[in-house]
């Protein structure tokens, strides 16, 4: 695509109407459209949904974002409907700084761009101390995490663990995390934003019957893993080689594993 294209409430976007979502209070869903479908649907607006309600007070009418979703797709063309990445924000046009917690009416910006594709090459990332403000929505706030993924790079890495408080690994900057002992996929406990596409993922591992553990994983835990890998919207089983000097194995075959239960999992048509 030469350039995104973005609408609010179904109608194109304005200097007026971009100039309201400008305060920094909000709540988005990111997704991949491939061929007129995505996965997971249903979990990105029930996610929606759920933010709404947390962050505005007010409910939101997922069969009217759809109709603005789809609409989007078509007003973006044939190649977006082949390859995109959509982005679905909600944010308060009437944002009362003075009274945030009062309930509001909101809006829906949604932005059709040119597809984000997974890494094509192994990651090393690097632990930082940090956690997420409210982390398990997928909010704007996002001025911390990049922060933390531009010191990470800065020292050499690809990117950024966060570990919490309490020494516990939570996820990555933009993605969760995994780890594989020999014998089965470790998922980390901590408080998270828990990814469409890890949901999507542990469910279709359960049903091709790979056993899975939740649990606190700290970094003096890493000696008893195998392997680790990312996992968010762009893709699924990127490997991770290296956390600070912890270092794994770059295992193609659970690599391929991982993707081909992710591609299991059925895609929901929009067009």
């Amino acid at each position: 695509m030469k350039r995104p294209l973005i609408e609010i409430n179904g109608t194109p976007a304005s200097v007026e109407t971009l100039s309201a979502a400008l305060p920094n209070y909000g709540h988005f869903t990111s997704m991949q459209v491939r061929d007129g479908g995505v996965r997971g649907l249903v979990l990105h607006l029930l996610r929606l949904q759920q933010a709404t309600r947390l962050l505005f007070g007010s409910e939101l009418d997922p069969a009217q974002v759809l109709v603005w979703l789809q609409q989007a797709l078509r007003h973006a063309g044939s190649e977006a409907i082949a390859a995109s990445s959509v982005r679905v924000n909600v944010f308060a046009a009437q944002f009362n700084r003075e009274r945030p917690g009062a309930p509001q009416p909101v809006e829906v910006m949604i932005t059709v761009g040119a597809p984000w594709l997974a890494p094509a090459q192994s990651i090393r990332v690097q632990a930082q101390a940090y956690r997420r403000d409210l982390p398990q929505v997928k909010h704007v706030g996002t001025f911390g995490l990049f922060r933390q993924r531009q010191l990470a790079l800065q020292a050499g890495y690809d990117d950024a663990l966060f570990v919490d408080e309490l020494g516990r690994i939570s996820e990555g900057s933009v993605w969760n995390v995994g780890f594989w002992d020999g014998a089965r996929v470790i998922w980390p406990q901590a408080e998270m934003l828990d990814g469409v596409s890890q949901q999507l993922l542990k469910v279709a591992l359960n049903a091709a019957g790979v056993e899975q553990q939740a649990r606190e994983v700290r970094l003096a835990d890493l000696g008893g893993m195998q392997a680790a890998f990312s996992c968010n919207s762009t893709g699924v089983g990127t490997a991770i080689v290296a956390i600070d000097q912890w270092r794994f194995v770059e295992d193609g075959a659970l690599t391929a594993r991982l993707q081909a239960a992710y591609e299991s999992v059925a895609v929901d048509v929009l067009l």
